[in-house]
């Protein structure tokens, strides 16, 4: 974990040139405040003053840091499959694993298990989870007993077409509906907007152009 990063301001453009006139021999921060009012600067003396202060312990300026990735981005980062990552990712992503050995671990197995998945191949499945079980990461050792006490189901689950992604999808149609109408559906109506749901779904799947109020059924 790193401390919080500088909040941006006024001064931030004119970073350089403070860098460039310091290595020149300017050292007075009342010149330099001036020195950078002509060129557009409108913040206070004070904020030059503190700005060199770094400089005067032969320190580099506080220049702005990037905001770490939170716990919920990074395992974000991890799960997108690579081509799909957008470019911001790709150049964060790198500099993170390399700070992080256990964060580069958990992504070579995380990677290993999607390639399983886009294969649809349970072969290395045992000696990915011997791998999980000795990584040294907590977590990821007791997914590992997890998954063996259900590894017949897990394999043919990496192996096989089939998902219950249509039947969660349902569910939340359900769930939708019930929202929508703020609890007070019956069954009978509820059963009639999810029927109509589902028959629309199928008549309209082949035509991605049905515009955003082909779903507002009433």
């Amino acid at each position: 974990m790193r401390r919080p990063p500088r909040k941006p301001s006024a001064l931030d453009p004119y970073l350089d040139y403070l860098q460039q006139r310091w290595d020149e021999g300017q050292h007075s921060a009342k010149i330099l405040h001036e020195e950078l009012q002509a060129k557009g600067y409108l913040g206070h003396y004070q904020r030059v003053k503190m700005a060199v202060a770094p400089l005067r312990r032969g320190l580099p300026l506080d220049t702005p840091r990037e905001r770490p990735p939170s716990p919920r981005e990074t395992a974000r980062w991890i799960t997108t499959h690579p081509h799909r990552r957008n470019l911001h990712i790709n150049d964060r992503l790198p500099r993170l694993l390399e700070h992080c050995p256990e964060l580069r671990q958990t992504h070579d197995l995380v990677r290993r298990f999607a390639a399983m998945l886009d294969n649809r191949d349970a072969t290395p499945l045992a000696e990915w989870l011997d791998d999980l079980s000795q990584s040294g990461l907590a977590p990821l050792a007791g997914l590992a007993g997890a998954l063996r006490e259900d590894q017949h189901a897990v394999a043919q689950g990496i192996t096989t077409p089939y998902n219950s992604g249509v039947n969660d999808g349902r569910i939340t149609d359900v769930k939708l509906q019930k929202r929508l109408m703020a609890g007070r559906a019956g069954v009978p109506l509820l059963r009639h907007r999810v029927v109509l749901i589902a028959h629309l779904r199928r008549r309209y799947a082949d035509r991605p152009t049905a515009g955003p109020g082909l779903w507002n059924v009433t």
